[in-house]
């Protein structure tokens, strides 16, 4: 696997990061117009071809970080 790289555009609207073999780990806080609501969408994306998104209601956004984190440290990843 190559280094991850963390890439941000659009403001604080987008990041990516770089992950193996072309993927793209995305993180967009979008709204909708349907429900007239935020929510930040997280997905695995190729080619411009999203996988396995996953929408987070962004209230939840910190406390998924934080909880990452610690599961990171608990299990001495890198």
């Amino acid at each position: 696997m190559t280094d991850n790289e963390v890439t941000e555009s659009e403001g604080d609207k987008y990041t990516e990061i770089k992950m193996g073999a072309g993927w793209y780990l995305t993180i967009t806080l979008t709204s909708s117009e349907k429900y007239d609501n935020e929510y930040i969408e997280i997905a695995k994306e190729r080619s411009g071809n999203k996988r396995s998104r996953f929408n987070l209601n962004p209230k939840y956004t910190r406390k998924l970080g934080e909880t990452l984190v610690k599961f990171a440290n608990d299990n001495k990843l890198p």
